[in-house]
């Protein structure tokens, strides 16, 4: 069935619950499960009057959100291996989430993503976006959503 699941998850209790599902099915299928967390770069400001930081302050932030990142993939690999799956943790740094997700399941040869949804409608998913939305218009490989 599945050979390679990727599973995106933010560290939050809804993307907790697709983490939980991807466990169990990279289980049944026998599939290695890769995890990553996409890690945003620190935002600059070019507004007159934007608080600018210097490059070593900004280069301390990303670090410090980077080795954040590596902890919640780390612990999630840590669940999966306790429940006999193979699991390799990975994060990556970019601001467009959704193109990183899709851009890992290509270099590493998965065949299903994994990912949570808020579920938001209306004016609120217009203003909000969905990185999961963007995942499921772009991507090539078969998307499982859980809400």
């Amino acid at each position: 069935m599945y050979q390679k699941i990727l599973v995106a998850t933010d560290g939050s209790t809804l993307s907790k619950k697709a983490v939980t599902h991807a466990i169990a099915l990279a289980a049944l299928a026998n599939a290695e499960l890769v995890v990553i967390k996409v890690v945003a770069r620190y935002p600059q400001s070019y507004f007159e009057g934007g608080l600018a930081l210097q490059a070593a302050e900004v280069s301390r932030i990303e670090k410090q959100w980077t080795e954040a990142a590596q902890g919640v993939v780390d612990a999630v690999k840590k669940t999966a291996e306790a429940k006999g799956v193979k699991a390799r943790a990975i994060t990556v740094k970019s601001d467009l989430v959704s193109d990183a997700i899709i851009a890992a399941a290509r270099k590493q040869k998965c065949d299903l993503i994994v990912m949570a949804s808020h579920g938001r409608r209306g004016v609120k998913r217009l203003l909000l976006g969905s990185e999961t939305q963007q995942v499921l218009t772009h991507s090539q490989v078969p998307v499982l959503v859980l809400r």
